[in-house]
């Protein structure tokens, strides 16, 4: 078992520094122009698949780093690039994570490669779980997928809503509801693979931040589709089924539904993140304090900028020591016994959007314009309190776990 440290070792230093002459060289030049667009940066994930950040080669070395710090590393460093360029590289890496954790080896073996395609041709992955009444709730959740035996087929029916890549994607990754009664337990995941009839995309939103990374509705309408793309398989599923039912009925421990566990697995990443953005965002304003002169001085020389700063600096990295304590507890098999996942991700997302409104402070007018990227980090950062879990949310987990009680 890996020990935990805080110093990356020779090959990590490596990866980070060339990923950080990416973000730098290749990322950053296009952040604004995306940004505006509002479109999928196309050019820039083939120039990723190209020298081989965008593939599965890449995210399966991270993953499978025995200190757990493969993955925070190389999101902190993409996302100091652009949120948005960076989270349309790697939000395929969802909709893979949703295959590892419930999947089973062919299936893994199978579908990942056609989530990237690779250089010549690539291809994005989308996670459909959330849907117009059921987001945090995920109990509500109303997407059907029922068996038709004679056929040994899946039909799913139902809306999936702010789906990263959803409706452009090469194959989707769909949560849906196989037992209505046993709430979220009774939920499964589902590979839609390319070019199926019935789902199609629904309405595309334009965003407050991350706007180079495409969120769309997903409309699933009788979309048929093999036995075999239910993750896990039937004789799984109608096994954990049967000791959710028992559990019911006792009212004894239950037992996690197919979408928390993608959750619970990619919340350190988000946290690495959002360190990322905000790491971004105080750079810029520690550079700015510097060059910035007011009364014959530069601002940094007031107490009231330079103590921000000091402040802004000693959050961030307090926030990616969290994400590294969960990203090495995660892999090496320690329990989050006090919800350390979610801790990870809500002081990280807090920090971004802390970090990022001190920077637009700090830049002043200037700060408030696009001229400067502060003001895009400031609207991008906004997203990690949000997604993949709200800020609220992540209390909750930690209460209820701390706790012990069913706070609601």
């Amino acid at each position: 078992m890996a020990e935990f440290t805080l110093e990356l070792n020779d090959d990590q230093k490596q990866v980070r520094d060339w990923l950080h002459g990416f973000a730098a060289d290749v990322i950053r030049p296009a952040a604004s122009e995306w940004d505006e667009r509002e479109e999928t940066p196309w050019p820039v994930i083939q120039e990723a698949a190209k020298v081989g950040i965008y593939s599965l080669d890449f995210y399966a070395q991270q993953f499978f780093d025995p200190t757990g710090l493969g993955i925070p590393m190389a999101m902190e460093e993409l996302f100091w690039g652009d949120a948005g360029i960076a989270l349309s590289i790697v939000g395929t890496g969802l909709a893979a994570v949703g295959v590892l954790a419930n999947g089973t080896e062919e299936q893994i073996g199978t579908w990942i490669p056609q989530m990237y395609g690779d250089a010549d041709d690539v291809k994005v992955a989308a996670f459909c779980s959330s849907e117009p009444d059921a987001g945090s709730d995920v109990a509500s959740m109303r997407t059907r997928a029922v068996y038709d035996q004679a056929k040994d087929e899946w039909v799913l029916n139902g809306t999936k809503t702010w789906a990263t890549n959803g409706g452009i994607a090469n194959v989707h990754v769909v949560v849906a509801v196989v037992d209505a009664e046993l709430g979220s337990k009774g939920h499964a995941s589902f590979i839609v693979p390319p070019d199926t009839p019935g789902l199609s995309q629904g309405q595309k939103f334009k965003k407050h931040g991350i706007r180079a990374s495409h969120t769309a509705e997903v409309v699933l309408e009788d979309v048929r589709i093999p036995g075999h793309c239910l993750l896990g398989g039937k004789e799984k599923l109608d096994q954990r089924l049967a000791r959710a039912r028992e559990r019911a009925a006792s009212g004894g421990e239950r037992v996690k539904n197919a979408a928390m566990a993608t959750f619970e697995a990619s919340r350190p990443a988000v946290g690495a993140m959002a360190v990322g953005t905000a790491r971004a965002a105080y750079e810029v304003a520690l550079d700015y304090a510097k060059t910035r002169t007011q009364f014959g001085r530069p601002i940094i020389d007031n107490q009231g900028i330079a103590f921000q700063l000091a402040d802004m600096r000693t959050q961030i990295d307090a926030a990616r020591l969290l994400v590294w304590r969960a990203s090495w507890m995660a892999t090496t098999g320690k329990p989050f016994t006090s919800a350390e996942g979610s801790m990870s991700k809500l002081y990280a997302s807090e920090t971004a959007k802390k970090v990022t409104a001190q920077a637009v402070q700090i830049l002043g007018g200037n700060g408030f314009t696009r001229e400067y990227p502060v003001e895009r980090m400031h609207r991008d950062a906004a997203i990690y309190t949000i997604f993949e879990g709200t800020s609220e949310i992540q209390r909750l987990v930690i209460a209820r776990t701390l706790s012990g009680m069913p706070i609601r």
